[in-house]
């Protein structure tokens, strides 16, 4: 099948056209800046690329149709026609407790993903404007949802539930509900085929670091614990984003600086993290380019603060599962620094893990085992592809 791959956010959209009965992404392209006078676009398809900028894009149904016309171009083009396109896959945020697989979008999971507006405001409202533009550009063309929180369903009410009166929950679904679940549930897989072993005979620990990241716990190929809750703020130390804190500071910022809540929310999604603490930048290859280069110590102790999360939450999910088999790095400061890997899995012996630091440094392009060869613990960095993962659930809900 022909997958047309789409994530929406608020003024963009990010897309893919891929074929995957070969894997191959046929073509690839962002649009930027929708509804503002200087809008992007970039569309790539090997090997013809190209970027215009300071366009007028009104609306996400015309950035789509900016790509169609790229996609059926009769020079860069890879689709003769829309009949060519079998299929939509949109990445949607929150589904809620409503899903805990992907669906082909009808009526009913476009009311479960606007129910899911109040507690994803910057992401599900921007990709039902998605799913909207694509029913007005591409009609009769079936749509799947695939649900970021769709594989943390199988948490335990152990592992989602706060400690909140239980109100909360019953009343307004205040719980933990987890993300990156399309790019975990992936990289499970890929280990499962690298390993020639079956998911359930596995206990996992992947851990997705990018400028949003989490870790996710996977006993037997189910989700029993992940790292960010409510909302993608929880959990780790991210690029720009706090992660964990004592909920009580920003109570304090409220009463005691003045703040309003915007101005809160703001510092935590925006001005915190390895940004925050660091005070120079959220792009953790100036991050590693300062402490190699320069032994810059401010930079040096965030780092610390960043690795030292991730360390903690390897080390509390293996508690849950009852040890683990296989540690598992990905995303593009998981795959892509060596120096994290190294730091977070340095002294752990106590958990069996025993890391190869020369084979830690080797640059593989899918799956990379770094392990020691007397280590306990198989270590791993994997790729991810969340939109390859996205293409092919689209692909067999609309086979069946």
């Amino acid at each position: 099948m022909k997958i047309f791959v789409l994530n929406c956010g608020s003024s963009s959209i990010k897309f893919q056209f891929i074929n995957t009965e070969t894997g191959d992404v046929m073509a690839k392209g962002l649009v930027e800046r929708i509804g503002e006078d200087m809008g992007i676009y970039t569309y790539k398809s090997e090997p013809y690329t190209k970027k215009n900028l300071n366009l007028l894009i009104e609306n996400h149904a015309k950035g789509i149709d900016f790509i169609l016309k790229d996609l059926m171009h009769s020079e860069h083009g890879v689709i003769g026609s829309v009949q060519e396109i079998d299929g939509v896959g949109h990445r949607v945020v929150h589904g809620g407790e409503h899903y805990s697989e992907s669906v082909v979008i009808d009526d009913d999971v476009k009311k479960a993903i606007r129910e899911c507006f109040d507690i994803a405001p910057l992401h599900n409202p921007a990709n039902m404007m998605g799913v909207e533009a694509v029913e007005n550009v591409l009609p009769g063309v079936r749509q799947v949802a695939v649900f970021d929180t769709a594989f943390h369903q199988t948490m335990p009410n152990k592992a989602y539930l706060y400690g909140l009166p239980l109100k909360y929950y019953t009343e307004h679904k205040i719980r933990k509900y987890g993300f990156h679940g399309t790019s975990h549930k992936f990289v499970a897989g890929r280990v499962s085929e690298y390993e020639r072993r079956m998911l359930r005979s596995m206990k996992i620990i992947t851990c997705h670091i990018g400028n949003g990241a989490s870790i996710t716990a996977i006993n037997h190929g189910k989700s029993v614990d992940t790292s960010m809750g409510f909302t993608p703020l929880a959990g780790l130390l991210m690029g720009t984003r706090s992660g964990n804190i004592d909920p009580a500071i920003p109570l304090f910022m409220i009463d005691h600086l003045k703040m309003e809540s915007k101005e809160v929310q703001n510092v935590l999604n925006k001005q915190g993290g390895i940004l925050g603490l660091s005070e120079f930048s959220n792009d953790m290859r100036e991050i590693e380019e300062k402490i190699l280069h320069d032994h810059d110590q401010k930079i040096a102790t965030a780092f610390d603060v960043y690795c030292y999360r991730i360390k903690k939450y390897i080390g509390a999910y293996a508690a849950v599962m009852n040890g683990v088999d296989i540690i598992v790095f990905t995303g593009g400061v998981g795959e892509n620094m060596p120096i994290l890997r190294e730091m977070v899995c340095t002294d752990m012996e106590y958990l069996g893990v025993k890391m190869d630091v020369k084979k830690n440094n080797t640059r593989v392009e899918d799956v990379l085992d770094f392990s020691a060869e007397d280590s306990k613990v198989k270590l791993l960095k994997v790729a991810t592809n969340e939109e390859l993962m996205i293409a092919l659930e689209t692909e067999e809900l609309l086979s069946n």
